[in-house]
């Protein structure tokens, strides 16, 4: 969507905070022993309390309030009876509606004890949130966001999922433009315009750049089982730096 008024703005942060804040306690609940579908229900309650409706399942019907992804898993996992362990790598996406307006937040965590190339890949993915968007402004192209990305990504090391990436959100949870990639394409000549809502979601890989649809028809995983991690942040493009929706 593109925003019309100060209400757009309000109404959009009024929802992102509730992503953000279910994030944030999903993350802070998570803990060795605990299976992923119980960890699902305390996003699901949460939402339920703040009035909000879990968007992939508003959506798509999708068969989860949210999205828990471990290990291999990349995006879309469905929340089960997997049970977390010890130095798992984690990612819980959270998208949801309220009175008409979307935002959608996610990030990815290890669950102690701490593993220093999966915490320095976390680190680095950070950046490149961080990069990203601080690029985002009104007039710029699009691809400068996945050039943000890669080279964040390739200089410490790492490669980028080239088929997942951000998307307008605001009025729907996937709405123009479509596809944010997370790499330079130098055939993408879509501008960024001022108020338009999208998400910034870096996926960066230790070794995998692509991602392939398990039998379930849901979750993702690389292919060669490496490691991704994952940040996402709804935000409002200005011609100076962007509105943030999810940052608590």
């Amino acid at each position: 969507m593109s925003i019309s008024s100060m209400k757009d703005i309000q109404l959009l942060k009024k929802i992102g905070l509730i992503v953000s804040q279910v994030l944030k306690e999903m993350r802070q609940a998570a803990t060795p022993g605990m299976k992923t579908q119980d960890l699902d229900f305390i996003g699901a309650k949460l939402l339920e309390k703040k009035g909000a409706r879990s968007a992939p399942k508003l959506t798509y019907n999708f068969p989860g309030t949210t999205c828990i992804s471990v290990n291999e898993e990349v995006a879309h996992g469905i929340p089960s009876n997997r049970v977390l362990a010890p130095g798992d790598l984690v990612n819980i996406d959270v998208s949801a509606e309220l009175d008409g307006y979307f935002a959608d937040t996610g990030a990815s965590f290890q669950i102690p004890p701490y593993h220093g190339p999966t915490q320095r890949l976390l680190r680095v993915t950070r950046s490149a949130l961080d990069k990203a968007v601080n690029t985002a402004r009104a007039g710029v192209r699009i691809n400068q966001i996945g050039k943000a990305v890669q080279e964040i990504a390739q200089n410490g090391g790492y490669t980028v999922i080239r088929n997942l990436g951000g998307h307008g959100v605001g009025s729907a949870l996937h709405e123009e433009p479509r596809f944010i990639g997370n790499f330079y394409d130098k055939n993408d000549d879509r501008i960024l315009e001022d108020g338009m809502v999208i998400t910034i979601e870096p996926f960066v890989s230790m070794r995998a750049i692509h991602v392939v649809e398990q039998s379930d028809g849901w979750t993702l995983k690389t292919p060669d089982r490496s490691l991704v991690a994952q940040f996402e942040h709804t935000l409002v493009i200005r011609k100076g730096y962007p509105v943030l929706i999810t940052q608590l």
